[in-house]
């Protein structure tokens, strides 16, 4: 099933398709567009074109648009490493490979799907992400807290937004970093050049890493990343900003890089104030084994030191 639109071009509409579709379609993705044009799913009076095909005053632009997946949110029986848990809020070790919560191409088998099966969620993050206070990507590994009422959802996230709860990762960087320690203060937002990517923009959020420098090998580095902010994959972009992207990296590292299923990246220690008994919580959880396995690896071609 599609959605179809129709657009006659108006004058001060000429030019590049997909520039123009940009333009007239503000809500759709230029790289949605640009696949739908792929996919032939965008005639011009009729026929199939590039996205470098010049549009004119007249011509009649369809675009079929495919219907929006519907998710249907049901809890799924699946085994979940959780780590901490109580009345109010739980923490799980996730593993690498799995999505957090339903999304368009991802309707089930993640995260939430299992939590629903295994417990009651905070309601006030939506339908879709009920629980999820805040969230790691599909290919980082580790821990990630989870609200079990509304009442320690809102606590959880005030800590947030504070800067007092304690989130580490271990990360595996290109490059030998020569620093012992140091603080990327860079804001972030979407790359207005790749939508899919988040970067380094002069007038976007704010965003501050402290890192700290755990092992060094031939030609790689494993540190230890502290955020103060939380943005959306603020460690790989901050990392790539210093040159020292993260191995495994598909979407900000280099193409050669270390085999594996995606980035080196564990949370690995989550530190919050007990949403109501007031106590400090800490809770940390070893490197996966592919992890630990690369590092030994690395560890064989490590300078000797004197």
């Amino acid at each position: 099933m599609t959605l179809q639109t129709t657009i006659t071009v108006a004058p001060g509409q000429s030019g590049r398709l997909d520039k123009q579709l940009a333009q007239l379609l503000p809500t759709v993705s230029r790289s949605q567009l640009q696949k739908w044009i792929d996919d032939g799913q965008v005639l011009v009076n009729g026929q199939a074109v590039k996205a470098k095909f010049k549009v004119k005053v007249g011509d009649v632009i369809q675009v079929d648009e495919p219907a929006p997946q519907t998710i249907d949110l049901a809890p799924e029986k699946m085994p979940l490493e959780i780590v901490y848990e109580d009345e109010d809020v739980l923490v799980v070790n996730k593993p690498q490979g799995m999505v957090v919560h339903p999304a368009a191409g991802h309707p089930n088998h993640t995260l939430v799907n299992g939590l629903l099966y295994h417990s009651p969620l905070s309601t006030i993050n939506g339908e879709f992400r009920p629980g999820i206070v805040h969230r790691i990507d599909k290919d980082t590994s580790g821990l990630l807290m989870v609200a079990k009422n509304d009442v320690a959802h809102q606590s959880l996230a005030a800590q947030l937004k504070a800067k007092t709860t304690a989130r580490e990762y271990v990360a595996l960087v290109h490059g030998v970093i020569q620093e012992q320690q140091g603080t990327i203060n860079a804001p972030l937002a979407r790359s207005p050049k790749d939508r899919k990517k988040q970067a380094v923009v002069a007038d976007g959020r704010a965003a501050v890493t402290h890192f700290r420098v755990l092992e060094r090998f031939a030609a790689y580095t494993l540190v230890a990343c502290r955020l103060e902010t939380g943005r959306t994959h603020q460690i790989r972009v901050h990392m790539k900003y210093i040159n020292h992207p993260l191995a495994g990296d598909p979407l900000y590292g280099p193409r050669k890089t270390l085999p594996g299923a995606g980035q080196y990246l564990h949370a690995r220690l989550l530190g919050f104030q007990h949403p109501k008994q007031g106590r400090r919580v800490t809770v940390t959880a070893p490197l996966p084994a592919a992890f630990q396995a690369m590092i030994e690896k690395l560890r064989k071609t490590a300078p000797k030191q004197d």
